[in-house]
């Protein structure tokens, strides 16, 4: 299997090993807002209104320790603004849990580029996999997704798109608005998956990492998107990521096609507005965020889940929200690794990293899973069951931000 490529499927493999159970704290998260440039050589989809940057000189002002921190990585600020940020060299893509870092550009996710981010990370798996060693059900039957009822901010009001850029340009995938214990009603968490913010073994962390809650909250079709303002696609504002966790198995295992790392990809983001703090958290703008269910029951006792996402990958465009509902089934890609979560699903990649919804022991719906891998030939979806490391990056992401 492949992670859903932010949006793909994967072919069966093998792991050799267990890896450790282990999560890393993102140790050194960098925020900071840089001016961005308008287009250039580089090609289309890279345009950001200097206007919309609020920096009339071009300068920026960054604390000491920050800059100290920059020079650590070899970041020049004023190129990375510049169009640095580009540069995919392998030896200089930071690939460690400590060296997320993540300047936000504003103005750069305008309403062309948002629009079009439509490739998905790589995620596939062969189509039937339920031979593999462990315990896995049968193939389920595929569920054809449903349109998501307008607006978003209505029926899914938790829900809405990440924006990111990877070597191949402008990516997608899906998110949501998560409760923070540290800041009850008040929360700037964000869940997905991890390889919708870090290549895995081969690669490193993505870069220019947004959210946008309700993405195209009416969903407009293409033809009139290409008309729209910034706030009819992003309602809600576009939320940075300045700090972001994700497992250790994902970061030394993670593999674009195959599975490796699917029973533990997920990703949690301490977000910010892109245009300076408004007073409101990104809970109080959107008016909601779900639980996180960390010991969920396992299958045969959850009633159905439900997953919700922005495919992205034919026959979807990337730009409306698409829902499946199904009960879930096991599914065990490696013999020696967590078992996961499968559903019966026609969403394709882009839709990575969307959560999937089930009643939480309260009663009230939780967090319980997001979307990981699906086939190559789209008709299910598999989820990582959310356990002692997921709950490990999740409280090191909000003690990380405790204090603000």
């Amino acid at each position: 299997m492949r992670p859903m490529r932010p949006t793909d499927t994967a072919r069966r493999g093998r792991s050799v090993r267990r890896p450790a159970l282990a999560v890393t704290a993102l140790a050194a998260v960098l925020t900071l807002t840089v001016t961005a440039c308008g287009p250039d050589e580089d090609g289309p989809g890279d345009k950001a209104s200097d206007a919309a940057a609020g920096q009339s000189d071009g300068k920026i002002t960054i604390p000491e320790d920050l800059k100290d921190r920059l020079k650590e990585h070899g970041i020049d600020v004023d190129k990375w603004r510049d169009g640095e940020w580009k540069n995919w060299d392998r030896e200089t893509w930071l690939r460690e849990a400590k060296d997320y870092v993540n300047p936000i550009i504003e103005g750069l996710w305008d309403p062309d580029r948002m629009r079009e981010a439509e490739k998905p990370p790589e995620n596939p798996v062969d189509d039937d996999i339920s031979g593999d060693e462990g315990v896995s059900d049968p193939t389920p039957a595929p569920v054809e997704a449903t349109s998501l009822p307008t607006p978003y901010h209505d029926s899914a009001p938790a829900s809405g798109k990440l924006l990111f850029d990877g070597p191949e340009g402008p990516m997608v995938c899906s998110a949501t608005v998560v409760r923070d214990p540290a800041h009850p009603g008040k929360s700037n968490m964000v869940w997905t998956a991890g390889h919708c913010v870090h290549a895995g073994k081969k690669g490193g962390w993505y870069r220019n990492i947004a959210f946008v809650p309700s993405y195209n909250d009416s969903a407009m079709p293409a033809a009139e998107l290409d008309n729209a303002s910034k706030e009819q696609i992003a309602p809600y504002g576009v939320w940075w990521g300045q700090w972001a966790q994700t497992s250790d198995e994902w970061i030394s295992e993670g593999a674009s096609t195959g599975g490796q790392g699917a029973p533990y990809d997920f990703a949690v983001l301490q977000v910010t507005p892109e245009k300076g703090s408004t007073g409101k958290s990104l809970e109080e703008t959107v008016g909601s965020a779900l639980p996180v269910d960390f010991d969920a029951p396992a299958t045969g006792k959850i009633d159905g889940m439900t997953a919700t996402g922005y495919p992205a990958a034919p026959p979807y465009d990337g730009q409306k929200a698409f829902q499946c509902a199904d009960t879930p089934g096991r599914l065990s890609v490696f013999e020696d690794q967590p078992t996961m979560y499968r559903i019966g699903c026609t969403m394709t990649g882009g839709s990575s990293g969307g959560g999937w919804v089930a009643k939480g022991r309260d009663g009230e719906p939780a967090l319980v899973s997001n979307t990981s891998i699906g086939p190559v030939r789209a008709g299910w979806l598999a989820g990582p069951r959310l356990g002692t490391e997921a709950k490990g990056i999740y409280e090191a992401a909000s003690k990380k931000y405790a204090d603000r």
